[in-house]
C-alpha cells in the first residue's frame, strides 16, 4: 500500500474535513468549570455529575446525504451512532429523543422504520422529542442520555504515551446499496448479540483495563485515531498492515469506513491480550496496531515505509485539544 496515497485520502475524505467545521464553534462556547461538568467538547458524549454517579449526554445528527439515499439507514444510524457513543464513554445507554424534519410521508416513513427497527434491536427506548412535519427539507437528530459509575468512564483526552493502540471492528458486516462507507455489522445480529457487543464496553471501563478510547466514526478507524490523539495532545504511529480487514474489500475504502461496532482503544502493553480476548467472545477481531508517544504526530507505518499524516501542532481535525478539558475549581 502506498502511504502518501493513503494519507491524502484520510486527510482530504469528508467524514473526516467536515469535522473541522467544530472548531469554528468551540472558540463561542466557554469551557465548564470541571466542578460539575466533569468532560465536554472531544468526548463521545458530556460526563455530568449527578447525584452521586455520572450522566452521558450526547447528540448526533445525520448527514443530509444518507437522508436522501437511504432513508432508512438514516433513522437506523441515528439510533445506533448515539449508542456507540455511550459506549465508548464506558456507559450504559438510559433513553433518547429525536427531532424529525420532513417533506414527504414517504420519507419519514422510512426513518420511522429504521428508528423503529434499532430500537428493538438494542432495547433502548426513544421516549419524544419532536417532530417538523412541514419543512422543505429532510433531517432527522437524537439526543442520548446514560449512565456510569463515578471513576469507571472511558475518555478520549486520557491517553498515555507508551499506551498500545488497539483496533477492534466486526468483520462480519457489508456495505449497504448506495453506502460505500458504512460497514453495517448489526442489522444481521441477534438483538441477543447485538446487545453484548455494546455491553461489553461498561465491563471493561468498571475492570479499568483502558487509559483512552472512542468508537469508530465517520473518519474512519485512522482518522477516529487522530481525533483522540488531538484531544489528548499526544502522537503515536499506527502500522497499516495490522489492521484487521475482511476477505475482499479494498483497504483504503476500509481504513474509512463507518464502523457499526469497532473501537479505538489505548491500554498498557500488560492490558491488550485480555482486551481482545474478551471482543472476541462477542464477535470483535481486533489488534494492537501501534503506540502512543509524545511526538504529536500521528505516522503511518508499513514494513520501513513511513509517513506522517496529522502534524497535530499545525494540523486541525475538530480543534478539540486539552485545553478544552474542564478545570475543577
Amino acid at each position: 500500500m502506498d502511504l502518501v496515497v493513503l494519507a491524502e485520502a484520510i486527510r482530504s475524505f469528508p467524514g473526516l474535513t467536515r469535522k473541522r467545521a467544530i472548531s469554528g464553534v468551540l472558540d463561542y462556547l466557554p469551557v465548564p468549570d470541571g466542578e460539575t461538568v466533569i468532560a465536554s467538547a472531544g468526548e463521545d458524549a458530556a460526563v455530568i455529575k449527578h447525584d452521586g454517579g455520572l450522566l452521558l449526554f450526547a447528540a448526533d445528527g445525520i448527514m443530509e446525504s444518507l437522508m436522501h439515499s437511504n432513508p432508512f439507514y438514516a433513522g437506523y444510524y441515528a439510533v445506533l451512532v448515539n449508542l456507540n457513543d455511550i459506549a465508548a464513554m464506558g456507559g450504559t445507554p438510559i433513553a433518547m429523543v429525536d427531532i424529525l424534519s420532513v417533506k414527504d410521508d414517504l420519507v419519514c416513513a422510512q426513518v420511522i422504520k429504521g428508528i423503529k427497527h434499532a430500537v428493538e434491536k438494542f432495547g433502548v427506548p426513544v421516549v419524544g422529542g419532536h417532530t417538523h412535519p412541514d419543512c422543505q427539507y429532510h433531517a432527522v437528530d437524537v439526543a442520548i442520555l446514560g449512565v456510569a459509575a463515578e471513576g469507571q468512564v472511558i475518555f478520549s483526552h486520557t491517553a498515555e504515551p507508551g499506551d498500545d493502540i488497539l483496533f477492534i471492528m466486526d468483520l462480519e458486516g457489508f456495505y449497504p446499496p448506495d453506502l460505500p462507507y458504512a460497514w453495517d455489522t448489526t442489522t444481521n445480529r441477534t438483538p441477543e448479540m447485538a446487545r453484548r457487543q455494546l455491553q461489553l464496553l461498561p465491563k471493561i471501563a468498571q475492570r479499568g483495563l483502558v487509559h483512552s478510547g472512542k468508537d469508530m466514526s465517520n473518519p474512519g478507524c485512522i482518522g477516529t485515531l487522530g481525533m483522540l490523539l488531538e484531544t489528548s495532545g499526544k502522537g503515536g504511529w499506527v502500522d497499516v498492515s495490522r489492521i484487521p480487514s475482511p476477505d475482499g474489500v479494498d483497504l483504503t475504502q476500509w481504513f474509512l469506513s463507518y464502523q457499526g461496532f469497532g473501537f479505538v482503544l489505548t491500554c498498557s502493553e500488560g492490558s491488550s491480550n485480555e482486551l481482545l480476548a474478551m471482543f472476541a467472545e462477542v464477535g470483535g477481531t481486533g489488534a494492537v496496531v501501534g503506540k502512543i508517544d509524545d511526538s504529536c504526530h500521528l505516522e503511518l507505518r508499513n514494513g520501513d515505509e513511513r509517513e506522517t499524516l496529522f502534524d497535530f501542532r499545525k494540523d486541525v481535525i475538530t480543534g478539540c485539544t486539552p485545553r478544552f478539558v474542564p478545570k475543577k475549581v
